[in-house]
């Protein structure tokens, strides 16, 4: 039910997860995520602060209705008592992309403000994956330390760095690198995400068969490599 805000049916292997848009640029972060986990099979639950509204709008011209309809559950910033809102609600994580530096300080004090902020609290409280893709640079002390805080909380921060390895045609190859190895840290199969040693980098960096498999391999393609 894409972006219904009804309770969702108890799941006996709950397969969710929780994003989370804040008011920071990089929109563009979040709406990969739930088109990426659409594709995967996982059911996703959105929040979207106040400000996150405001940037939205400005950066990709869409309204929350329509951003709340790329995912499979949403709920309001001020629905404290959603379910998302609750450690019994069972899910694989959050990621809140982008995370702003406001969002990130309310999650390392514990001031949870909203209902994104709530639930980062809880699933840190839960001890279940919380990823922040925070944008803001460059940075002052008071940042770094709320970065420390939550991470030591247990949180990952993850800065939305390009990959350039992945040789990203444009911009959208490198979000789309950016969230699927986000996504990695829950272990989410087949995702789109360019691999150094696999479909990256040059051809001496990728696995070689080692032993007997090694020698066929080579005696079946590499001629220059025999005595004589």
């Amino acid at each position: 039910m894409a972006g219904s805000s009804a309770n969702p049916p108890r799941m006996a292997n709950p397969s969710r997860m929780v994003v989370g848009i804040s008011g920071a640029s990089g929109s563009v972060y979040g709406l990969r995520l739930l088109e990426l986990l659409r594709g995967s099979g996982v059911e996703s639950h959105l929040v979207v602060s106040r400000a996150g509204e405001l940037t939205l709008r400005y950066e990709t011209g869409l309204r929350r209705a329509e951003v709340e309809a790329m995912a499979d559950y949403a709920y309001p910033a001020g629905h404290v008592g959603a379910a998302i809102a609750s450690g019994s609600f069972r899910t694989l994580g959050m990621v809140v992309a982008p995370c702003s530096v406001r969002t990130l300080s309310e999650i390392a004090s514990g001031t949870t403000g909203s209902l994104l902020t709530r639930a980062a609290d809880v699933i840190l409280k839960e001890r279940r994956r919380l990823v922040l893709v925070l944008r803001e640079t460059p940075l002052h002390l008071g940042h770094l330390r709320s970065m420390t805080a939550v991470t030591e909380m247990g949180a990952i921060v993850y800065p939305p760095v390009p990959a350039f390895y992945a040789r990203p045609a444009g911009i959208d190859e490198m979000v789309t690198q950016t969230c699927a190895r986000v996504l990695d840290l829950f272990d989410l199969p087949d995702l789109p995400a360019r691999r150094w040693g696999e479909d990256a980098g040059p051809a001496d960096v990728r696995p070689r068969p080692s032993g007997a498999a090694a020698g066929a391999a080579g005696d079946a393609t590499d001629p220059s490599d025999k005595e004589g």
